[in-house]
């Protein structure tokens, strides 16, 4: 049976929580159940806005849409946030710029559906941790270039700039990640208010350490607040197979 457990905090740096997480364990539309991330950006309440509404346009799409298969479902609902995120930062000039990150999943059988696009991540934790995501980042495509390490990156000055958000431009592309579930795995999927603040190896030892699955995703929060808070922290935990 599947189990799942989420949690979104303000941080100790940030006034307002731009972050905005959606879980079913129930199906939705097509799709048996569904987890969504977003963290916005934008000035005034826009991030706030632009998280918030495109986790609504995508649920909504993905509720009504005929499609079958996740990988149609999670691109055409991603468009549809984009083209709704573009079209009300037009009408409202306090909304301008704004945009966010997202991460959309799905249990479906053995197998998790994955989507994403910019910097919030999907991590699969068995023996390892594993991410699934890559970063639609600036730093990312430095390391994809050979001009930066990971480890230069964690505290690149620039390590908050993406290269991908819903509502950044017309177009959007995500990518997309089938990956085959075992027994025992843990998914995470977290704002880089998480990853900013802990290396893998502390997420996996916070992981291994604590037992249930509440637990979990309080010890995550908790570590990343004592560790600096500097951006809003937002986790989803699935358990697929509890």
């Amino acid at each position: 049976m599947l189990k799942t457990f989420s949690l979104s905090d303000v941080g100790k740096k940030r006034t307002m929580n731009q972050d905005y997480i959606f879980t079913s364990e129930k199906p939705v539309g097509n799709l048996p159940n569904l987890f969504a991330l977003a963290d916005g950006m934008g000035g005034y309440n826009g991030g706030e806005y632009a998280s918030l509404r495109t986790v609504e346009t995508v649920t909504k799409f993905i509720e009504e849409s005929k499609a079958t298969t996740p990988r149609k479902l999670f691109t055409e609902a991603i468009k549809e946030a984009n083209r709704v995120i573009r079209a009300e930062a037009l009408e409202n000039p306090e909304y301008d710029r704004m945009g966010t990150t997202l991460v959309l999943a799905a249990v479906v059988g053995d197998c998790l559906q994955v989507a994403n696009v910019g910097d919030s991540r999907l991590y699969v934790i068995g023996d390892d941790i594993k991410q699934v995501t890559v970063d639609h980042s600036y730093v990312e495509e430095m390391i994809k270039m050979g001009s930066l390490d990971r480890e230069s990156a964690r505290t690149h000055p620039q390590k908050n700039i993406i290269t991908r958000a819903v509502g950044a431009d017309d177009d959007i592309e995500s990518d997309f990640f089938t990956v085959r579930l075992h027994k025992g795995d843990i998914v995470l999927m977290c704002s880089d208010g998480l990853t900013n603040m802990l290396e893998d190896s502390e997420i996996l030892m916070i992981l291994k350490k604590e037992r249930d699955i509440a637990s979990k995703a309080e010890a995550l929060v908790e570590a990343a607040n004592n560790s600096g808070g500097k951006d809003n922290i937002s986790v989803i935990l699935v358990e697929p197979f509890a």
